[in-house]
């Protein structure tokens, strides 16, 4: 990850992503970001540290996962236009040595703009929204589905990096303290949250 100056490779893990019935999308994405993590494992070196994520949409008491082709696109974009949902990021830290693994939860709040269905259309067409939650990237450049954040903008593309810190200085793992504000600059962002979470504090 370039952002914390890590070697890494990426390691596709195949699992059921089926919701349990029932199933909090708390529970959800902590269950299948630690399912991935268990899959990597069998695959990766002692020495290595697994990092593994899930992140889904929810829509009042409606779970969006990723939309089955471009007509469910452009259903959930409607459906999420103008109002204010909330993203749920899941992380699984391992440790292959030692066998920890430790978990970690973000949720964020997403206010939608008030985009045209032409915009939706023209987003659908370029085919990104079909392998997102919620079917929309909120980093995508021409569409720019998301006004007025005040969470971490980093979950919201599935890897909240301050959370993800927060486990890696509980495992003893070093990593470098301009991550922070590397991933502000990058992103264009002025996190309203990221010393907070660094503290081990709730948000969200």
């Amino acid at each position: 990850m370039a952002l914390g100056n890590w070697t890494f490779t990426v390691s596709v893990s195949d699992v059921d992503e089926s919701l349990c019935p029932g199933e909090p999308p708390s529970d959800y994405v902590l269950r299948l970001a630690e399912a991935k993590a268990r899959v990597a494992e069998a695959r990766a070196g002692s020495a290595d540290v697994i990092v593994a994520a899930d992140t889904t949409v929810m829509d009042g008491d409606t779970l969006l996962g990723k939309p089955a082709d471009a007509a469910e696109a452009v259903k959930m974009l409607r459906q999420l236009r103008g109002r204010v949902h909330r993203v749920y990021t899941g992380l699984a830290v391992l440790n292959v040595s030692t066998g920890q693994l430790l978990k970690d939860l973000c949720v964020t709040e997403v206010p939608m703009r008030n985009y045209s269905d032409h915009e939706i259309d023209r987003y659908v067409q370029s085919g990104d929204p079909l392998d997102k939650a919620g079917a929309y990237a909120i980093q995508h450049d021409e569409f720019h589905p998301v006004a007025g954040l005040s969470g971490c903008f980093a979950s919201v593309m599935g890897l909240p990096l301050c959370h993800l810190l927060r486990l890696l200085a509980k495992l003893g793992v070093a990593f470098n303290d301009e991550t922070p504000s590397r991933c502000q600059t990058t992103l264009k962002y002025s996190c309203p949250v990221s010393a907070a979470i660094l503290r081990g504090e709730p948000v969200g």
